[in-house]
């Protein structure tokens, strides 16, 4: 029989990592003979109309929302539940923990964010969802150790299954007679592009122009508006590379933004954090075959070392520009893309497949006498 699988996270048409990812999976699972529904989490007052799909609104400013939203999962087979910091209402979204206690129906919680170095509370609660969820997925191996080593929980639940990555499709992209250099994702203080900028100057020599594409991310807008935005213009006006960046601020869709990452020859992660452990950026332009230069947070030293990049330290342009200039005089210098089939939304989705099967297995099977 199908599993139908029931859905809990931010999703389009809000524009965010999460969503993203929620869409990619739910897509990937109700593929063929499977079935979904989305139960949607809304974070602010222009969250837009639900798209197809959605089964359920949760809008994060309603007092007691986590009810109905867990009364809609338990109408699917597997609920599976996607965990961020700063997208559930309560203290340190403390309210998914209660959907979670009142599902009737098996639960994968999906951990986007494993911190290092959590307050207390933090601790506490991501302890209790492990507890309360019926298995639990980590999209890196740091994320894993982190939980395992760092955190109260029961190692034998939890499962690595990497972030899914759609596979490259369509003829080759031309590339222009300059080197090209991109980043791209929702933009906002911690993404670093200021030292990418800063590095700029000491590429004058290989002339790249440097792509930054992507809205500002919809939280930043709420509470500073464009200014991360605008302090970026003003920089490259100030160092004289303003002509070298090109700000694309419109949404690409699937094709468009495969396109824009086939075109560049290297792709620059300047992220400030030292905690992201889940990057569906990075996963993305490994898939793609385009060579990555990123600083050192943990899913890049995972993914990129002796791999397909180059590992640089925080808020280093200096070692930013001379990883870049590496990798365009010195091809091969990134070593080869390794195990992009097992990234593969569809292969991704069938570990999820095998992962609800045993829930719903060990759900079924007689108590023991």
């Amino acid at each position: 029989m199908a599993t139908r699988y029931g859905f809990l996270s931010t999703h389009p048409p809000t524009h965010c990592g999460l969503a993203t990812f929620n869409a990619s999976l739910a897509a990937s699972l109700t593929a063929g003979t499977g079935s979904g529904g989305v139960v949607r989490v809304t974070t602010g007052a222009a969250a837009g109309p639900p798209g197809p799909g959605v089964v359920h609104t949760w809008p994060a400013l309603e007092a007691g929302g986590w009810r109905a939203a867990a009364d809609a999962l338990n109408g699917h087979d597997v609920a599976i539940v996607q965990h961020e910091y700063g997208i559930y209402p309560g203290t340190d979204g403390a309210d998914v923990l209660r959907l979670m206690r009142r599902l009737t129906v098996p639960s994968i919680a999906v951990l986007h964010t494993v911190l290092a170095w959590p307050t207390p509370r933090q601790k506490s609660l991501l302890e209790q969802i492990v507890a309360t969820a019926g298995a639990v997925v980590t999209m890196t191996g740091t994320a894993h150790d982190r939980l395992v080593v760092g955190y109260d929980v029961d190692p034998a639940k939890i499962s690595v299954i990497p972030h899914g990555a759609a596979v490259p499709a369509g003829p080759a992209v031309a590339r222009g007679p300059r080197p090209h250099l991109l980043t791209w994702g929702l933009l906002g203080p911690g993404k670093g592009i200021e030292w990418a900028i800063r590095a700029l100057p000491l590429l004058r020599r290989l002339d790249p122009v440097y792509t930054v594409a992507g809205r500002t991310h919809p939280k930043v807008i709420e509470r500073h508006g464009e200014a991360y935005r605008t302090g970026l213009h003003q920089l490259g006006a100030e160092l004289g590379v303003a002509h070298a960046v090109a700000y694309r601020s419109g949404y690409l869709d699937d094709a468009e933004l495969g396109g824009l990452i086939r075109s560049a020859d290297v792709v620059v992660l300047p992220y400030d954090s030292a905690e992201q452990v889940t990057s569906g950026v990075l996963v993305e332009a490994v898939a793609a075959g385009v060579p990555v230069v990123a600083t050192a947070f943990p899913h890049a030293v995972e993914l990129l070392t002796d791999g397909p990049g180059l590992l640089v330290p925080h808020r280093n342009p200096r070692a930013l520009a001379a990883a870049i200039r590496k990798v365009l005089t010195r091809p091969g210098i990134a070593g080869a893309t390794a195990g992009v089939a097992t990234m593969s939304w569809p292969e991704v989705a069938a570990r999820y497949d095998r992962l609800a099967d045993r829930l719903i297995a060990t759900r079924a099977a007689p108590a023991p006498a």
